[in-house]
This record gives structure tokens, sequence and C-alpha cells, in this order.
């Protein structure tokens, strides 16, 4: 940057428009002149307001001894202020940046959470659109790479346009404030209710490394986030034990999803089943292979698990589709996992592939059309499920609100039958510490045992 202490000031100039003989000119606008090195600059502003505010603050800054840019005549701290990364450009480029690098859910919670903490790290500029319409051009142009971004209409530019221009500087999140507004959004859902306790750590830690981020390009000399006291009540993450279905009414489930619909339920029996029998998480079953599955006619059979197709919006997958096929979760995509199933899922798999076949690449569970199940189809069967399984006060529970929580169920019932705790973990794909902390609450029978335990002691 070439500079220059050599600056003069020229009074404001007023430019009008004649509307036709004998009128009297309209004034349009307010034209700042000076120099800088004998190079002349200007800036024209509606009001005479704005322009005397512009002169001042150039005043000042000369005045402060400050240099002038050659090139666009500014001071230089004008400069670096105009060149200065905001908060929506930073977001922008940390999800151009992470996306190649993520599965299709992170992606999706990624851009989620950024498009709820952006519409807060904004100043008053006239003009806001309204927050879906932010929120809209957000997530289906701003934070999508630009070969995937729909034919963008004028109304969505209009909003992107705003966002550039509204948009904090990076600098002022050093203001704690800021910091703390955007906290406080992410702690409540759009409703304006309390989000989850796991919600809301789970955004907290998107912003925490776009901060990061930001403190690795130089943007900010520290990460903010550390200095703001702000905490969420603390969840052991536990699973609610009022969910875990017993093997009888496992049962009664998995019969009455069968009745669901004309043949989509019977087409879902053994991929809950999966869900029960194995502990399968739903993406697991989903990518569930003829040839992963070793079914003898008699006894226990294996399932050796090695890929899964998490559903999420098309918008975010590389296929363009809702599924992705990826590998297990937390592990190396090559790595596989072995999973010992009892003789009633074996019959129940060997029956179902007798019904009703497998897709062409040899997924179990699919539509006639050879998808995977959409998620809304599969959270109806459920529900028709539980409709006609349950009680009506067992409807209104909690109680296998979930597919999922068959999986939990299934490794609730392998703790309860004192299977070793490393044993379950690597069934489940679990860690031995994550097992134990979430699941430590649906151990059934462990006060009769330690009451038994500790009163052989004192009787000792």
């Amino acid at each position: 940057m070439s500079t220059s202490y050599k600056v003069k000031f020229w009074g404001i100039r007023t430019n009008t428009r004649s509307d036709g003989a004998g009128k009297k000119p309209r004034v349009v606008s307010h034209t700042v002149r000076w120099t800088v090195a004998n190079r002349e600059k200007s800036s024209t502003f509606k009001t005479k307001g704005l322009a005397e505010s512009y002169l001042s603050d150039l005043r000042q800054a000369a005045k402060n001894g400050e240099a002038f840019d050659l090139e666009t005549g500014l001071p230089v701290s004008m400069v670096k202020a105009k060149e200065a990364r905001t908060w929506y450009s930073l977001a922008v480029a940390y999800v151009h940046a992470w996306w190649p690098h993520a599965a299709a859910k992170t992606r999706e919670g990624m851009t989620d959470t950024l498009a709820y903490i952006t519409p807060v790290l904004v100043s008053d500029v006239p003009g806001r659109p309204d927050d879906e319409d932010i929120r809209r051009a957000l997530l289906e142009y701003s934070f999508v790479p630009e070969d995937r971004r729909p034919a963008t209409s004028p109304k969505v530019l209009k909003v992107v346009r705003w966002l550039e221009a509204a948009s904090l500087p990076l600098s002022a999140l050093e203001d704690l404030k800021h910091t703390r507004a955007a906290l406080e959004t992410i702690s409540l859902r759009l409703d304006g209710k309390a989000a989850a306790a796991s919600t809301y750590r789970r955004k907290r830690a998107v912003f925490h490394h776009v901060l990061e981020y930001a403190v690795e390009l130089g943007e900010l000399s520290g990460n903010p986030i550390h200095k703001v006291k702000f905490r969420k009540v603390k969840t052991g993450g536990e699973i609610d034990r009022r969910a875990v279905v017993n093997p009888a009414q496992a049962r009664e489930l998995l019969t009455a999803v069968t009745y669901a619909g004309r043949t989509r339920g019977q087409m879902m029996a053994a991929m809950f089943a999966c869900m029960y029998f194995a502990g399968l998480r739903p993406a697991e079953a989903a990518g569930l292979r003829k040839a992963d599955c070793e079914l003898p006619a008699a006894g226990w059979g294996v399932l050796t698990l090695e890929k899964t197709r998490p559903e999420s919006n098309r918008r975010y997958t590389d296929s363009g589709k809702s599924n992705d096929e990826r590998g297990l979760k937390h592990r190396d995509d090559r790595a596989t996992r072995w999973v010992p199933i009892p003789p009633e899922l074996v019959a129940i798999l060997r029956d179902h592939i007798d019904r009703h076949g497998v897709a062409e690449d040899g997924r179990l569970f699919r539509t006639r059309t050879g998808q995977t199940f959409p998620g809304s189809t599969v959270s109806m069967v459920w529900k028709q499920a539980r409709a006609y399984a349950f009680t009506p006060d067992q409807v209104a529970s909690p109680l296998a609100r979930r597919p999922y929580d068959l999986r939990h169920a299934a490794v609730s019932l392998w703790l309860n039958a004192g299977v070793h705790a490393p044993e379950v973990a690597e069934r489940a794909g679990h860690g031995v510490d994550v097992l134990l902390k979430v699941y430590a609450r649906c151990i059934d029978g462990q006060h009769e045992t330690a009451n038994k335990r500790i009163l052989e002691a004192l009787t000792t």
C-alpha cells in the first residue's frame, strides 16, 4: 500500500437536477472532495448529513496524523476496516473449506447452526429481510458450494446483498456482547423455547470451531467464546429407561409392524428386528447386504457390518440422493464390525430374503423400486405399529417412541443379562466408557444386588 500525508480537503459539492424549464433545480446528492498527493478523490452521498459526517471522519484522521492510501484516498484505518472480513464472509468460507471433508449429516448440522447465528451478528442496516427469508437464503444459497446452488431468485440475491452489507466485522466479536448473543440464540429453538442441552452443546461446538478457524487465519487474536460465561444445564446423555421395551413388548411391536400398510410394514419388519435382536443403528440396518449375513439353518448367525446409509437432505449428500453410502460410525471407512445374532433373527432374515428378495446391490431392505426407505415412511409405519401393539397410555408414553429405541432396548438387555461391558460395546459399536455412561440407568437389578452385598458385609 502506497501512502501519503499530503492531504487537502474541499467543500462539499451539492449536485442538482433540473425538472424542466421554469422549475427550481432539485438536490439529488452531495459529493465530498479531497486530494491525496494531488490526486483527486470523491465520494457521493444522498444526504448532506452523511456527506458532512464522512468529511468529518476524513479530517479527523488527517488531524491524528494518519497516512492516506494513494489508491483509495482513504486513511489507513478506514482501508483496513473496509477490507476486514465479516462474520458472514467467514461463515461462507468455513462451510466451503470443510464441506469436502464432512459427512452429509455433519454438513446439515454445520449449516443449520450457522443459519441460527448469522442473522444475529449483524448491524442495524435498513431493509432487514424477514428472519425466515434470511434463513432460507443462507441454507439454500450462501452455505452451499457454488456448483450446487439452485437458480437464484432476485429475492434471494437481495437478502444476500443485505447480509454482506449488514454483517458485523469479525473484530466486533471482541466485544463479548455479540458472542453472548450468538450463544443465547443457539440455546433456543426457532419457536423461542429452550433447546435441549445436547442440541446446544452440538451447536456451540460448531460455533467454537468456526472461531478457532478465524484465529488460525489470523482474523482474531483469540477465541472470544472462552471469555463468555454462558452455561446450559448439563446432562449426562443417559437413555430414558421409560423408552426401553422388554422382550415381550418388542415382539408385539415387530408383529404389529407387519399390519402397517399393505406391504410396507411386512417389508420393514425384518429391518426393525435387526435393530432389536442385533442392536443395529437405523443407518446400519438400511445398509445391510445379503453378503454381510451368515444365516445358518440352525443356531446363531453373524452380521459383518461394513456400510451404512444415513439419511440427510439431498442438498448435503454427495450423490444428490437422500442416502449416501458410508462406513461405520466413528470408524475408518474400511473398518467392519462383527455382530453375532440369535437364531430368532436368523430365521426372520432368511424368511425376509425368501419373501422379498434383495436389491440389485444386495441390500436387504428397500422399496419396490430399490430405494432406501425414507425416514418419514419408517416413522409413519412405526407410529402405526405402536398404536396396534400398545395401550393408549403406553402410546402416550416414551415407550419405544422411536425405532432407535429398539437399539437401546437391545443394548440394555445385553447388559442386564450379565454380558461383559467390553463385549456389549464391541457388538454395539460403542466405546466402553460411553456405553456405561449412556446405559447406566437402564441396567435393572443393580440396586438389589448392591443392597444384598452391603447387607452381607454388615452381618459378617
